[in-house]
């Protein structure tokens, strides 16, 4: 349950990061409107506002980056486990297979009419 509030959370703050840039671009840029619910933005403003933005994103990447960085080994190291563990089970499937059912040996605990005559 608690993940899915953090996903619900991190909806809504892209979702509000969103809508302000959407309104920041779509608001007019002539400056006849008196009636404006965002107050004016100037240029670098706006190139302050798009480079923390980026910035934002940047570090979330870099994160994801190293928390990947870090699993790799142990990710590498399982994948090389099943590797081997492939490997054993084919090799011991093939020399049963090549070796045959032996028919000369009786199992233990099985009598056999030979054994039994003796």
């Amino acid at each position: 349950m608690l993940r899915m509030g953090q996903e619900d959370e991190q909806s809504r703050i892209l979702c509000e990061l969103s809508a302000l840039v959407y309104n920041m671009l779509r608001t007019p840029m002539d400056g006849g409107s008196s009636h404006r619910s965002l107050p004016e933005i100037t240029p670098a403003g706006f190139a302050s506002l798009l480079l923390g933005m980026s910035l934002a994103l940047m570090v979330c990447g870099s994160v994801t980056f190293v928390i990947g960085f870090m699993l790799m080994p142990w990710v590498i190291g399982l994948v090389m486990v099943l590797y081997v563990a492939g490997v054993l089970s084919s090799l011991s499937s093939f020399l049963s297979w090549v070796a045959g059912p032996r028919k000369d040996v009786p199992l233990p605990g099985k009598q056999t009419k030979s054994t039994i005559a003796s």
